[in-house]
């Protein structure tokens, strides 16, 4: 699915809603956020730890019927925006580390969808895939040369 414009915008607005309600200057909370997907009605939401509603929208693109799995669909586009968020992600006032979470509906982890630490980053899983065969190709070639 190719999120469009509209998509983008009604996603980066739930962000930065999240975003408000942990502003720099809050003393810093413990939690993780956790954005749940409703295929049924093509809501996102956004929780705290302790299942606490932080927004939600509905996602108009969401509602139109696709052949594609809606999480995964969910879980690029999603990844997408909170990449170009970057710089008030990390102002946020929760402790490191801290992470933004897919869940599905009966709020089982799904995926982890962005990592927010000064020491670690989440690779994509698009970038480490065949990482293996090269890896085994590439101690396979060093026995063999010993």
């Amino acid at each position: 699915m190719k999120p469009t414009q509209q998509t983008l915008q009604q996603i980066e607005r739930a962000i930065r809603k999240v975003t408000i309600k942990f502003p720099q200057d809050a003393d810093a909370v413990l939690t993780d956020i956790h954005l749940q997907v409703k295929p049924d009605s093509g809501e996102l939401l956004a929780f705290d730890d302790e299942m606490n509603e932080l927004t939600r929208i509905v996602v108009d693109q969401w509602l139109e019927p696709t052949e594609e799995d809606l999480y995964q669909a969910a879980a690029t586009i999603i990844k997408q925006v909170l990449g170009t968020m970057r710089e008030e992600l990390e102002h946020m006032s929760i402790l490191r580390p801290y992470s933004f979470v897919l869940m599905g509906e009966d709020q089982e982890t799904i995926c982890d969808l962005y990592l927010v630490d000064d020491d670690n980053l989440i690779l994509d899983t698009e970038l480490l895939k065949g990482l293996d065969k090269e890896l085994d190709e590439f101690l396979a070639k060093l026995m063999k040369d010993n």
